[in-house]
């Protein structure tokens, strides 16, 4: 429908046929040929989409497009060509403009959101952009779309030729990037069309004093560049394509593409200075140029600077020469710079700065810290500037809030006020581990110092997240948040205070670096942050306070690592560095082999970097408190309860608030110990605790001076507002509160969301590092009905066919006995079970379906799932082997690329099966939030 409707004004589009079956697909590739695109219909990210080079890959392919999507297109595949989107916005009077086109920096084969992203385009001659500027609006027009769309092109390299990809009549993930790019509220303007508003009517909220009905004109350069986290997935392949693996992004905004792409690859916190071509290893450098990975913009620096040519690199990566050519001096200046040291000529170190580099790359390079790279460029007056996006390219006045840094002007385009301020660090690029959950708690923390009077002021550079809209708060810097960025901006700005509690680790880490520099940090002090992140002098106090902590000890030579193991009480171990968020790099050690295999991909061990090894405690509940305290005096808390035993990451746990398993001396030992650690560390401010619990033994994991990812979700759960709370106790202002949160009549479960779907090799088991790309969160009259919600909510499907069980440990098999039982004969489900655990449920009496692990001889789990007879898989791992691949990692994957649900963890097993046997799914209560937090429930 959709080709046939573009075909009636002559706008191109792909040839393809949109296919309900695996023979209607087949018969669909043989007539357009091969190679051919799949793209599942109605479905978000490019899941289940590929490009099929060979006869050979046809079925696979199609099965894969099919789980998930009942219908699927077959395109021709247009790999290689430019791709180019444009955000439009129509109203009711036929009004058209197009706000913004972005150029995909990737060509087509890459998803646009794996894709290097500029805007405006950069590639695109007058008549190229005037003719598909032109077909988006005839395109809108034809297809009576009121309101804003997205329309994706491919545009041939070679010639002035097109094809329409997709038309979006929706916001989607780029209008978020469109917006900030240029400063148009995309989605106010839409809403506003919805309402019957005309574009004339409705006021520019960036300039203030023009209407909606404009086409913004930019003077600067927007670069977006994904994040990924595929080294958090075992088995993951790093390669990037049609579909969807990222799970964050950055934006960086500057006057040239080298300032703005060296600010954007810095922005995604992987450890990288700038586009250093040195930055990275290649084993097969042509190879990493032709199959795009999430380092190829690296490869691509290297190369360069390796001597390989532009039209080369351009024919194994078709990105456009242009790009390519822009790199080159930043090249260029990477390998001068090394043969460089201080002082720097003047004139030099500015066309540095104006390249992009930073004062610590250039630091690193000419082998002097980053405080004297910063002390020569001051003695030079070589400074910043602050632009402001005005979307009139200084054409018209604007009252815009909404700034970048760029050495490329000469004066700011805003003055600093007077008021009083505070000064808030966002949480940068999502990631796992670090999402939306602090940029609410950066959010609310503006919000709280608005209402005392405050002017506030944030620094961020996400463009997905609400910190970055420009009327958050009275100022919006969009830049870096790096020692020198926070600098710049507290010598120019002058606020009374800076906040790095509720950005998440990467402004935490500033604190002390900060401090040194004379910057006042708002809240709790630097010291005692770096008294909590450090282990060797957490560890101290927790001993001086005469509480109990799990076993552990440095290892600072790989050499030692067997000793001290035998110190620590032998194995298993948990080894982690100091400083991480969302358990980077952290894993579990059951033997000598694991042990080095991990130490060796710490990559360096030595006394400046240690790793810690830590006794890791089997068989405890890990427990958490989010708090607040004022000047050491605990003011609110929350204690929740993982689901799970400990082992699994915290960000990967499902939690329970408020705890529902726990013993009373328990929760009372957890709420003795948060005092004494508020105290001791003179915490003013948000603060996050975690515990492992067995018995009444509680043992501290780890205390963060921050806010945590929680602290929405107890905030919600609550009533009470952590972030805000902690904001005010900041500030100076206090207030009476009444903690509740042991005393509410209804649950609330926070659940993780997980993309192994999209993801392919990864094994979907759990473990200590954060795998998890979302979460949700739901409330309940009892546990039993929380959790239903939740899991529903993650899309979680529950039985209706039959169950797969393959419990690893005999311990396990005994222990699920009783829920084995409930499967059968009250929710009358059969089982399907593995060769050891169905001879375990025989012998127990419960009746089972005998199966091989493996395919071979008889029936096997895989069979039994491509047959579709379960809709749950309980798959139990023994000890991880996570340098073999057992058939339990063949049976998992194969229900996450069937769509079939599983879980890996005994405890949340039985938890399903028990809020299964006393709660109908499809009968469950919908309440609103308020009908739980006004504490009055109605009757059931």
């Amino acid at each position: 429908m959709f080709v046939e409707r573009l075909a009636e004004i002559g706008v191109k589009t792909a040839r393809s046929q949109a296919c309900h079956s695996l023979d209607e697909a087949r018969g669909a590739i043989r007539a357009i040929g091969l190679p051919v695109m799949l793209r599942g219909g109605f479905t978000l990210g490019g899941k289940g989409s590929g490009i099929v080079q060979l006869e050979a890959e046809i079925d696979a392919a199609l099965r894969r497009a099919f789980t998930g999507a009942a219908q699927v297109l077959v395109e021709e595949c247009l790999q290689g060509w430019k791709e180019i989107e444009y955000e439009v916005e129509r109203d009711v009077r036929d009004n058209c403009v197009t706000v913004c086109n972005m150029e995909n920096l990737d060509p087509m084969g890459i998803h646009t959101g794996e894709s290097i992203v500029v805007a405006p385009s950069q590639t695109l001659n007058d008549t190229e952009y005037q003719l598909l500027r032109s077909v988006a609006i005839r395109t809108i027009r034809h297809l009576g779309i009121i309101g804003e769309c997205n329309i994706q092109y491919a545009l041939d390299p070679d010639g002035v030729d097109y094809r329409v990809i997709e038309v979006n009549a929706r916001l989607s993930r780029s209008s978020a990037l469109a917006s900030k790019a240029t400063g148009y509220p995309l989605a106010y303007v839409a809403a506003k069309i919805a309402l019957g508003y005309a574009l004339t009517e409705i006021p520019n909220g960036i300039t203030r004093r023009t209407t909606a009905f404009f086409e913004p004109a930019l003077d600067y350069l927007v670069c977006k560049v994904p994040r990924w986290d595929l080294g958090k997935f075992q088995g993951a392949s790093t390669r990037i394509g049609t579909e969807m693996k990222s799970v964050g992004e950055v934006m960086a905004i500057g006057r040239t593409f080298p300032e703005v792409i060296q600010k954007a690859v810095r922005m995604l916190d992987i450890g990288v200075r700038g586009l250093d071509p040195g930055a990275f290893r290649f084993d097969d450098l042509r190879d990493e140029l032709r199959n795009a990975t999430p380092l190829r913009i690296f490869a691509i620096a290297q190369a360069i600077r390796d001597g390989i040519s532009t039209d080369e690199i351009h024919q194994l990566t078709r990105i456009d020469r242009w790009f390519l050519h822009a790199i080159e001096p930043i090249v260029e200046t990477y390998g001068q710079l090394a043969r460089s040291s201080l002082p720097l000529a003047a004139g030099t170190l500015r066309d540095v700065k104006r390249l992009g580099f930073s004062d610590q790359a250039i630091g690193k390079l000419v082998g002097a810290a980053e405080e004297s790279v910063r002390a020569e460029r001051k003695k030079h007056a070589i400074e910043p500037h602050f632009a402001q996006i005005d979307t009139m390219a200084g054409e018209f006045p604007a009252d815009t809030n909404y700034l970048y840094a760029t050495y490329h002007a000469r004066v700011s385009d805003i003055a600093s006020s007077r008021h009083k301020k505070v000064l808030i660090l966002g949480s940068g690029t999502y990631r796992i581990g670090s999402s939306v959950e602090f940029d609410w708690c950066a959010v609310n923390a503006a919000q709280a110092a608005s209402a005392l009077g405050y002017e506030t002021i944030m620094l961020n550079y996400n463009p997905e997240t609400v910190s970055t809209d420009y009327d958050i708060c009275d100022r919006l810097y969009f830049d870096e948040i790096t020692l020198e960025t926070v600098l710049d901006l507290n010598e120019y700005e002058r606020p009374d205070g800076v906040v790095v509690s509720m950005g998440g680790q990467i402004p935490n880490n500033l604190a002390m670096r900060l401090a040194k520099a004379g910057v006042r940090i708002l809240g709790t002090s630097a010291e005692r942050i770096d008294a909590a992140e450090d282990r060797s002098r957490f560890s101290s106090l927790l001993d001086d306070l005469g509480i109990d902590q799990p076993r552990w000890s440095h290892v600072t030579d790989t050499a030692q690592a067997g000793h001290i193991v035998q110190q620590l009480g032998g194995f298993p171990v948990l080894v982690r560095p100091s400083y991480v968020l969302s358990g980077a790099a952290m894993a579990v050690a059951h033997e000598p082999s694991e042990l080095r295999g991990i130490l060796a991909q710490a990559s360096v061990v030595s006394p400046e970097y240690p790793v810690v090894v830590s006794k890791f405690e089997t068989h405890a509940r890990e427990v958490e408190i989010d708090a607040v305290a004022d000047r050491g005096e605990l003011v609110l808390w929350a204690i929740s309860e993982h689901i799970e035993d400990a082992g699994t990451h915290s960000g990967d746990a499902i939690l329970v608030l408020p705890p529902q398993t726990l013993y009373i001396a328990t929760i009372r030992r957890v709420k003795q110990i948060a005092v004494a650690l508020a105290r001791a560390l003179s915490i003013t401010g948000p603060f996050n605790v975690q515990f492992l619990a067995r018995h009444n033994a509680v043992k501290v994991i780890e205390c963060n001076l921050r806010a945590s990812r929680s602290f929405p979700f107890v905030s919600k759960v609550t009533g009470e507002n952590f972030a805000a709370e902690a904001m005010r106790r900041m500030l100076g202002v206090t207030r009476e509160i009444v903690n509740q949160s042991l005393d509410l009549d209804y649950v609330g479960v926070k659940a993780p969301m997980f993309s192994f779907s999209r993801v392919a090799g990864a094994d979907p088991m759990l473990g200590v590092e954060m795998m998890s790309t979302g979460e949700v969160g739901c409330l309940g009259r009892d546990l039993h009905e929380a959790l239903l919600h939740a899991l529903l909510a993650t899309g979680t499907r529950f039985p209706r066919k039959g169950v797969l069980l393959s419990l690893g440990p005999v311990v396990d098999k005994y222990w699920f006995a009783d829920e084995a039982r409930i499967i059968v004969h009250e929710l009358q489900l059969p089982i399907y079970a593995t060769r050891g655990t169905a001879e375990i449920l025989a012998e127990l009496g419960i009746p089972c379906n005998a199966v091989e692990k493996s395919s071979g001889a008889g029936t096997s789990a895989l069979d039994v799932l491509e047959r579709d007879l379960v809709d749950l898989v309980i798959n139990i791992p023994r000890e991880y082997d996570q340098y073999g691949r057992p058939d339990g990692y063949l049976i998992r994957r194969q229900a996450i690329d069937l769509g079939v649900s599983l879980v890996t963890d005994l405890p949340l097993a039985r938890a399903i099966v028990e809020a299964l046997r006393w709660r109908k799914p499809s009968s469950l209560e919908i309440l609103a939030l308020n009908d739980y937090v006004a504490r009055e429930l109605p009757s059931p």
